[in-house]
This record gives C-alpha cells, sequence and structure tokens, in this order.
C-alpha cells in the first residue's frame, strides 16, 4: 500500500550554538543529524527506509526505525522508500527529527512547526538537551543524561543515554570514560555508529590495540558510505600513530577510493591530506607534496575555512622541508582569509585558525631565513595579537623568538630585555597552567562523581528492577503451585472420570453379553414339542400339515435369529413374532383354547420399541401351564394399550388353573426348569432397565376370583 509522508515534525531541545560552531563564508561545520521513521497512527518504526545527503552521505533505517547521518547546514536530506513518497528537507541544525506516515489519501498535507516541549520533558528532548550543552556546559549536559534517565523506559533508549554520555567524555577528552560509556551502551544495543566511537575512544586514550580490535570486528557490508570511509580513517590513524606507514596508507587509500566513489567530498579532502602527511613521516618529500597538492585544490571546492587548514598544513609541510619561502606565502594567504573569516566568527586561542599563530610561524620562518629585519615586525604583531587575546603561550613563545631575534642582529639590550618579559611570561604560563590542570581535574572529578552518580542511579534501577522481577518471579511459582494443584485434581477427577467411563462401559458390556446369552435361551420345551408334533403328523401321515407346521416354524426360528443381537425391535415385529408364535402353540393345542390379539389402534406402532422375544415366554406359561390343563376350552387374550403418550401397557391374560394349581401338578424337573425360564426373563429385565432407566416393568396376577383363577401379566413399555 503507497504512503505518502503526512508529519515531518522536528523534535528539539534546549539548542546553542557555540560561535566557533556557526556558517560563515560558506563555511559548514559537520554534524550528526538523528531521526525516526514510523508509522503515524501504531507508531511502528519502519525499517530499511533510504536516507541520503547530497554530499553523499546515505544510510537506511534500523529496526528500531532510527538513523543517523553526517551533514551540513543546508545540505539537503532525502527520505525515500517504495512505501512511500519521497521527501526532502533542508537541515538546519543537529535537530532530532521524526518522520511520521500513513497511508496515501488524496490531498497531501506537510506540517514542519517545531514541537513544543511538554511541561513534562520527554526523553528525546533531554538527550537532545544535552547534546545542546555537550561543548558549552559538561556539568548541565550530565545533569540533561541524568533526567533522561529517570525517564527511559527501554534498553535502547539506556543505549543511548551512555552513548551521549560517551560525546561528553570524549569532546572534554576523558578518553578512559569515554571508552566505558560506550561499552555500556553497546551491551545493551549494538549499533556501527557507537562501535565506531568506541574505536575513536579506543584510540585518543592510546589503546591502539583494542582500537584496531575494534575496527577489525565491525562488519564492513553493514556499513553506510560514510561509516565505511570513517572505518579506514581510523583504521589509519591508528596506524599512523603506531608508525605502520604502510598500513597507514593503504588503509587510507582504501578510504579514499571510497569517498571518490561516493561523492564524500569533505573526506575526500582530509584522506588525501592525511596521505601526504603519512609520506612526509616516511621522508618521501615528493609524494607528499603530490597528495598535499590535490587536498589543497580540494579544500578550496568544500569552504573557506577547510582551505585555511589545508594551507597551514602545507605550510607546516614546507617547514619541514626548508622550503620557507613557499611557507611564508601560504601563511601570509592564510592570514588574508582568517581576518575574512573572524568577520563572521571567532575562534578559541588552542585553534591553528588564530593571527598570532600565523605571525609567530611567518616571523620565525623569516628569522630561520636570516631576513631578521622582516621577522621582528611579525613576531611583534604576534605579541600584540596574543596580548590582545590573553593567549600566554603564542605570546610566551613569540617574545622569545624575539629576544633570540634581536640577539642575532646584534641589538643584546632588546634582547635582554625580551628576555626578560619571557622569563615573566614563563611564570604567569606556569600559573596559568596549575590552574588549567587543578580546572581540569575538578571537571574530571566533577565528570567522574556525576558518572558514578548515572551508575548508582542505573544500579538502582537495576535493584529495583530486580525485585521487580523477583516478585513477578515469586508469583508466577505461586501460581504455577496453584495451577500444578488445580491440575493435579482435574487429572485426579479425570482419571476417576475415565475408570468410572470405564466401569460403566465394561458392565455395559457385561450386560450386552448377558442380553445376548439370554436371548438365545429359547425354552426348550417348546422346540422340543414342536419337534415333536412334526414327528407325530409325520407318523398319521398328514404330511400336509407337518410340512405347514414346519414352514411356520421356520420363519418363527429365522425371526428370532435375526433380533438376537438386537437390545430392542420396533413393536411392529414384536407383533408378529408373537402372532406366529401363538399362531403354532394353537395349531397344536386347538382343542384346549382359542385366542384373540388387540392392538388399539390408536397406538403408533412406529414410535415404540420393545425388547426381541420379551413376550413369549409368558404366553408360553399362559398355555403350558395354564390352558393346557384346562378341562373346559380356554381362552388366551393379548392387548396392547396406551395409558399415555410415553407408555404403553401389553396384557397377557388367560382363563387358565391359575399359578397355584399349576404349581402342585409339575413333577419336580419341570419345576426346576420353569423356574429357571422366568428367572432369565427375571434377569433381562434387571439388566435392561439399568442399561435404559426403567423403561420395562412387568407385574403378574390372578386374573379372576373362579375356580380357574388363571394369570394376567401387564407389561409396560415406556417410550426411549
Amino acid at each position: 500500500m503507497k504512503k505518502h509522508i503526512l508529519w515531518l515534525w522536528l523534535i528539539l531541545g534546549v539548542v546553542t550554538i557555540n560561535a566557533q560552531d556557526r556558517d560563515f563564508n560558506g563555511v559548514k561545520p559537520r554534524f550528526t543529524v538523528r531521526g525516526t521513521v514510523i508509522e503515524k497512527d501504531t507508531r511502528n518504526p519502519i525499517p530499511n527506509v533510504n536516507i541520503s545527503v547530497n554530499g553523499g552521505a546515505y544510510t537506511t533505517t534500523n529496526a528500531f526505525g532510527d538513523f543517523r547521518i553526517e551533514a551540513s547546514k543546508g545540505d539537503e536530506l532525502t527520505i525515500s522508500h517504495d512505501e512511500f513518497q519521497t521527501i526532502y528537507y533542508i537541515i538546519q541544525s543537529n535537530e532530532r527529527i521524526e518522520v511520521q506516515v500513513e497511508p496515501s489519501q488524496d490531498e497531501v498535507q506537510y506540517i514542519s512547526d517545531k514541537k513544543k516541549l511538554t511541561n513534562k520533558p520527554t526523553f528525546n528532548a533531554l538527550v537532545d538537551s544535552a547534546e545542546a550543552y555537550l561543548k558549552t556546559d559538561a556539568q548541565k549536559s550530565i545533569q540533561f543524561i541524568t533526567d533522561a534517565l529517570a525517564v527511559s523506559k527501554s534498553v535502547k533508549e539506556n543505549s543511548e543515554i551512555y552513548e551521549v554520555l560517551g560525546d561528553i567524555n570524549m569532546h572534554w577528552k576523558q578518553y578512559d570514560l569515554a571508552v566505558s560509556n560506550y561499552k555500556i551502551s553497546l551491551q545493551s544495543v549494538k549499533t556501527n555508529e557507537t562501535t565506531l566511537k568506541l574505536a575513536q575512544a579506543y584510540k585518543l586514550n592510546k589503546n591502539y590495540p583494542e582500537s584496531l580490535q575494534t575496527y577489525n570486528r565491525i562488519d564492513k557490508s553493514e556499513l553506510s558510505h560514510w561509516q565505511l570511509v570513517t572505518l579506514y580513517e581510523g583504521l589509519g590513524d591508528v596506524y599512523h600513530l603506531t608508525q605502520d606507514f604502510d598500513a597507514a596508507i593503504s588503509a587510507y587509500k582504501v578510504g579514499l577510493d571510497t569517498a571518490e566513489k561516493y561523492a564524500i567530498k569533505p573526506k575526500t579532502t582530509d584522506l588525501n591530506s592525511k596521505i601526504a602527511e603519512v609520506y612526509s613521516a616516511k621522508g618521501e618529500d615528493k609524494a607528499a607534496r603530490g597528495y598535499f597538492n590535490k587536498s589543497l585544490k580540494l579544500a578550496n571546492t568544500v569552504n573557506k575555512k577547510r582551505a585555511v587548514e589545508e594551507k597551514l598544513k602545507v605550510a607546516d609541510f614546507e617547514n619541514e622541508v626548508n622550503d620557507f619561502s613557499s611557507e611564508i606565502s601560504l601563511r601570509k594567504e592564510a592570514l588574508n582569509d582568517i581576518s575574512e573569516i573572524e568577520q563572521d566568527s571567532a575562534f578559541s586561542n588552542e585553534s591553528a585558525l588564530t593571527p598570532q599563530k600565523q605571525n609567530y610561524k611567518i616571523g620565525t620562518a623569516y628569522a630561520l631565513q636570516g631576513d631578521y629585519n622582516k621577522a621582528i615586525p611579525y613576531l611583534e604583531k604576534s605579541i600584540e595579537e596574543a596580548d590582545h587575546k590573553a593567549d600566554l603561550i603564542v605570546k610566551k613563545d613569540a617574545t622569545r623568538k624575539l629576544s633570540e631575534v634581536f640577539k642575532d642582529a646584534g641589538d643584546y639590550d632588546k634582547a635582554l630585555s625580551k628576555y626578560q618579559e619571557y622569563v615573566d611570561l614563563v611564570d604567569q604560563v606556569y600559573a596559568k597552567r596549575e590552574q588549567e590542570i587543578s580546572q581540569a581535574e575538578r571537571i574530571r572529578r566533577d565528570l567522574s562523581a556525576k558518572q558514578n552518580r548515572i551508575l548508582s542511579l542505573e544500579s538502582s534501577r537495576a535493584l529495583s528492577e530486580s525485585k521487580y522481577q523477583l516478585s513477578i518471579e515469586q508469583s508466577k511459582r505461586q501460581k504455577l503451585i496453584i495451577y500444578s494443584l488445580i491440575g493435579g485434581v482435574l487429572l485426579l477427577l479425570l482419571t476417576a472420570s475415565l475408570m468410572f467411563k470405564n466401569i460403566k462401559q465394561q458392565r455395559l458390556a457385561n450386560n450386552l453379553l448377558a442380553l445376548k446369552s439370554l436371548r438365545s435361551q429359547m425354552n426348550p420345551h417348546f422346540i422340543f414339542n414342536a419337534l415333536n408334533s412334526v414327528n407325530s403328523f409325520i407318523a398319521s401321515n398328514d404330511e400336509r400339515t407337518a410340512n405347514k407346521y414346519l414352514t411356520d416354524f421356520s420363519l418363527l426360528m429365522r425371526a428370532v435369529l435375526e433380533n438376537s443381537e438386537e437390545d430392542f425391535i420396533p413393536l411392529e415385529k414384536e407383533i408378529e413374532l408373537l402372532q406366529l408364535y401363538t399362531k403354532l402353540e394353537h395349531f397344536r393345542f386347538q382343542d384346549k383354547f382359542d385366542y384373540s390379539i388387540n392392538v388399539d389402534e390408536n397406538i403408533k406402532v412406529d414410535d415404540f420399541v420393545i425388547p426381541p422375544m420379551l413376550l413369549q415366554p409368558y404366553v408360553e406359561n399362559a398355555v403350558w401351564h395354564g390352558l393346557r390343563y384346562k378341562k373346559a376350552k380356554g381362552h388366551l387374550n393379548i392387548s396392547i394399550t396406551q395409558s399415555n403418550a410415553d407408555e404403553i401397557k401389553i396384557t397377557i391374560t388367560d382363563d387358565g388353573i391359575g399359578r397355584q394349581k399349576s404349581k402342585s401338578l409339575k413333577t419336580k424337573n419341570q419345576q426346576k426348569q420353569n423356574s429357571k425360564g422366568m428367572g432369565n426373563i427375571k434377569k433381562r429385565v434387571a439388566i435392561l432397565n439399568e442399561m435404559y432407566k426403567d423403561r420395562v416393568d412387568v407385574l403378574v396376577s390372578d386374573f379372576q376370583d373362579e375356580e380357574d383363577k388363571g394369570t394376567q401379566v401387564v407389561v409396560t413399555l415406556k417410550k426411549d
């Protein structure tokens, strides 16, 4: 989805710019611009956004959407990505830039107002303020860093705090502290920019092996063009300081090729100049002069300040090779340029770009040529300017040199007078140096104290965080114990449930097996007597009757076998089985009873099911033990009625001799068999009721009060 830049907020703290850092006559001091690219709504960082400056520097945003790039005031910053429109911004200072993007709309709105700080300073505002005071007020800058640490909310922000603290130490030449802070920053978040700074701090602290190791550990494929040039320049510096001149030249040339390839003009000038300095240190003056000429030409295309600096470097080289005429010419040109530059800016006494230093060196060069008449005015001018600017060091050196010139020129009175002035100046310089040393020590103590306070705050935060994490861990352990107990209870319940289910299934399986066994036990009387009847029909040559009986008997046996695996069958099938069985029994005992089967018309037979062959044993008992022994012809009645919507009643009645009289007529063997048959019925009903929640109810009673009391069996079936 295409996106465009909606907001470009410039988040600034309090910015104070030292006079020597302002632009003047085209001079462009370089600084690091920091920024972030995020989505407007979600504030999610956008990685891999292309960031470039028209001066040749290039980088991309990291996983946090952050970027850093070297630039100068007036450079054009280009922010581009394939998911939003390219934005162009003119850099005014080392401001922090936040770029917010959102899905593209019909109209594009650009707002470049400076965001106002809230009453409670934000982390970014505090860090920016610390950077603003970095070069002017170390204590105030560190105070901002301390405040930033108090509001820091992430490892990334802690890393940035210690990086800026290292920058403060670097500016105030506390290189050992800078090393410590950069290392702490890298422990939190590793960035190439901070690693390069660490290597530089090692170099300035004269830890040359550590500096080389740090430079060589950096993955060059991850560096921006500017960072890659900076790396090779740093390597060359370390090799130069350790007098490994060939390695220094090799590193500088790789950096120079990279700078020329990507048109990084400031670095191109610097590297030509440094290569020249190494060749000069090696004693290869011709090669040195060639590179100095290149650097001088390139410096003239950058800005006037850089051109003056390079002229003075070349002038120092001419002094080393005793070409005093060229040296004097270059320094005079530099003096004219410095006078123009000073109209807009002033330089500190430590700077090489001061008139008193250049007049002193011009006078010294004339003296080395033996031209004392020209040397004296420049030395006197140097003393005058040094006195005006309170530069005791140059005033001391120029006074001593002037004393020597007067002596060489034969004017011993002036030589002695200047020498006495020189001695007085030495005492003043010594006293001032003691003050500077004391002040430097005081600054170092203050910086160390604030550094220790910051580390103490960080330790307190770490301790608080540790306690918080410990409480969280304790809470987690308590929760783990509780959850374990709950889990154990649930496991026990699950185990008990599975065991209960398994026992229930086992009981069900046993019941099914028992039912199957009981269903298969047809009353042997019926089968034996049926076969005897067939045999009697055959013996009496009544083959037709025998065949008909066998046919009906086989139908009944087939139906019984088909339903033997089922717990329940439709009521309609059971009625058919009952009709077939009663018909067979009536066929054998036509002279003993008649029968009738009545089904209520209102019964929906399809709605009810019944255990197969449940009614047959009761009909068999009615025929064999009641009606068969009756003197007169009896009657068997089977009726099926519906008492309510969910149950039906099946009533089997006979007007036979009754249960008591039938029992008295049985032999012992018959009593045993009958008891076993009725026992099977009771077991079957009990199992069915256990499995299917009391769906079958059987009630056996006397039918009437006459001599032949008969028997009534009422079977109640409930709907599923």
